[in-house]
C-alpha cells in the first residue's frame, strides 16, 4: 500500500511538470503592453516585432499565430512550430515584402528568426518570446539599426487581459 501512495505521488509530480512546462510554451490569448519606462524603445522607433500595444495570439499544435499594427494597419505572421520556414508578406511603402521566418524552441522560449530582402537589402531580425515567473509574456526583439547602424534591441511585457 505504502509502494502505491509512493508510486501515485510520483506519478503527480511528473504529470504536475509537464504541465507547467506545457503552460511556459502556450502563449495563446489577448495580451495587453506593461509600460515600463525602463523597457520601452526609444520614441519614435515603434514596438519592434512585438506585439505593439497588445493583441490576441492564436496557437495550436502547429502553428503561432501573432497579430501586430503597422502603418498600413493590421497584418499577422503566423510561425510554424515544427522548425519548418514560414512565409509571411509584409506591406512596406505599398510593397509587398516577403518574410521567411524559422521558430525554434529554447526550452520554454520560442526564437523566431526572420529574414526579408528589401530592394535588394537582406536584413536579420530575431524574436524571442517567453512567459515570466508571473505569467507575463516577455517579447524580445533584435534587428538592423536605423540607417545601417549597429543592431537594436527592445523587449515588451504583456499581462493577460
Amino acid at each position: 500500500m505504502r509502494k502505491a501512495a509512493i508510486l501515485m505521488g510520483a506519478v503527480a509530480l511528473i504529470v504536475g511538470a509537464t504541465n507547467a512546462s506545457a503552460q511556459g510554451k502556450n502563449f495563446a490569448g489577448t495580451w495587453t503592453v506593461v509600460v515600463d519606462p525602463a523597457a520601452a524603445p526609444a520614441p519614435g522607433r515603434g514596438g519592434g516585432r512585438g506585439l505593439g500595444q497588445g493583441g490576441t495570439i492564436a496557437q495550436d499544435a502547429k502553428t503561432l499565430t501573432v497579430p501586430r499594427t503597422t502603418q498600413n494597419g493590421e497584418m499577422k505572421s503566423v510561425y510554424n512550430l515544427d522548425g519548418a520556414d514560414s512565409k509571411n508578406t509584409l506591406t512596406m511603402g505599398g510593397n509587398a515584402v516577403e518574410q521567411l521566418s524559422k521558430a525554434k524552441w529554447d526550452g520554454d522560449k520560442l526564437i523566431v528568426t526572420t529574414t526579408m530582402n528589401f530592394n535588394g537589402n537582406a536584413s536579420e531580425s530575431t524574436m524571442a518570446m517567453w512567459l515570466d515567473a508571473s505569467g507575463m509574456l516577455v517579447v524580445e526583439s533584435t534587428g538592423a539599426g536605423r540607417g545601417g547602424g549597429p543592431p537594436t534591441t527592445t523587449r515588451m511585457m504583456y499581462k493577460k487581459s
